[in-house]
């Protein structure tokens, strides 16, 4: 990859005096889809944070779109169109689903808010029938797509998902997949941060598997699903 979109190097991150990341290297290119692996407590959150600018690393480097973004405010992230959708869906509840939506473009894409509105709703006709309902109404399935539709209203140049199948039914989760690969397939880069190890490693180009705040495995997508050590640690066998 000569010049990553999304280029993470030595990064050193956490919260107080405690060091939860020890030099994260990782790289996400144009058009990619790359996953994050790991289980809970391995840094995930704390990785997606730091690129989104939620908290200041404490060393290391995090360069977007050939720009220096490591301690930028977050505001500024989304502007330049490095856009998270956070774990746990985070819609605003007593908000209309079109509100919500609509909110997605306040940093960015504000101009083309009709014709991104448009594109959210083909994607995920469901929201068009629920555009009036308050978001706190909606199934955890529909939450899924509204806080995606919300990322998507801000014309990501890079899309971080932060768990996006945790606590759907095996079908949505299937649906979920199929989207990401549709949405990449329509040349969006996507950071996908997950547990499903198998899914994940099924749609994405190449992987990264964090352990204990550091980088213990990476590669090509196909060629780490058959890799041994993950295979016994994620998979049982």
């Amino acid at each position: 990859m000569s010049s990553p979109l999304l280029d993470v190097r030595d990064l050193r991150a956490g919260y107080g005096a405690i060091e939860v990341l020890r030099g994260v290297d990782l790289a996400v290119g144009a058009g990619e889809i790359v996953a994050l692996l790991g289980s809970n407590g391995a840094g995930k959150s704390t990785l997606n944070n730091n690129i989104s600018g939620l908290y200041r690393p404490f060393g290391g480097a995090i360069r977007f779109d050939g720009g220096d973004i490591a301690g930028t405010p977050s505001m500024a992230i989304v502007e330049a169109g490095l856009i998270q959708v956070p774990e746990g869906r985070r819609v605003f509840p007593n908000l209309s689903v079109r509100d919500n939506l609509e909110l997605g473009s306040y940093r960015r894409g504000r101009a083309a808010r009709a014709r991104n509105l448009e594109r959210v709703v083909a994607i995920f006709p469901r929201l068009q029938e629920r555009m009036t309902q308050f978001a706190g109404t909606l199934s955890g399935g529909e939450q899924q797509m509204l806080a995606i539709g919300r990322g998507l209203m801000g014309e990501p140049k890079l899309l971080i998902l932060d768990e996006p199948s945790l606590g759907l039914s095996p079908i949505l989760v299937e649906e979920m997949f199929a989207l990401i690969a549709r949405l990449n397939g329509d040349g969006l880069a996507i950071l996908l941060v997950e547990q499903n190890v198998v899914q994940s490693l099924a749609v994405a180009h190449r992987a990264y598997v964090l352990e204990n705040g550091r980088i213990a495995l990476s590669g090509n997508a196909a060629e780490l699903a058959q890799n041994p050590d993950l295979r016994r640690s994620y998979l049982g066998h």
